[in-house]
């Protein structure tokens, strides 16, 4: 069976100078493992007995960036799941987008993580190292940028 996490997209807006464009503005949250390779991930971990997908996803980030869910502003519309082997083993992850209510909430970092990162999308591409990531943040940041 496969394993299955959750986790949120989080991003915030920078008040943006009046000549950028809104797009500009726009930085992704990402937190960097204490543990093996040191990657790069959006707030995301296992679901738990009797939790749906969604709890989950707030659960781990609060867990591992230190946001409650009244810190945060679900955004409709985005849902995507990652499958990709973990040990040998399938792994999906889902992923919804959520908007840092206010730009200069506090990230506090659980022992699973050394150092988070507020990135806009070329350089949270780089940090995030996988391919299907990157993807996953062009899409996010493409969905952002037609609801402007």
């Amino acid at each position: 069976m496969a394993v299955r996490a959750c986790g949120l997209i989080i991003y915030r807006r920078l008040q943006p100078a009046p000549s950028s464009k809104v797009t500009d503005s726009i930085e992704y949250l990402l937190l960097q493992t204490s543990y093996g390779t040191h990657h790069w991930t959006p707030p995301k971990g296992h679901v738990d007995p009797g939790e749906d997908d969604l709890q989950t996803a707030f659960r781990e980030t609060q867990e591992e960036a230190g946001q409650q869910a009244s810190q945060l502003t679900l955004i409709e519309g985005f849902k995507k799941e990652l499958h990709y082997p973990v040990h040998g083993k399938p792994k999906t992850v889902v992923y919804w987008l959520a908007e840092m209510k206010d730009y200069n909430t506090e990230i506090k970092l659980s022992e699973e993580h050394q150092a988070f990162q507020w990135l806009k999308l070329e350089d949270a591409c780089k940090f995030a190292e996988y391919e299907d990531m990157q993807a996953m943040l062009k899409e996010v940041h493409q969905f952002l940028c037609s609801r402007e």
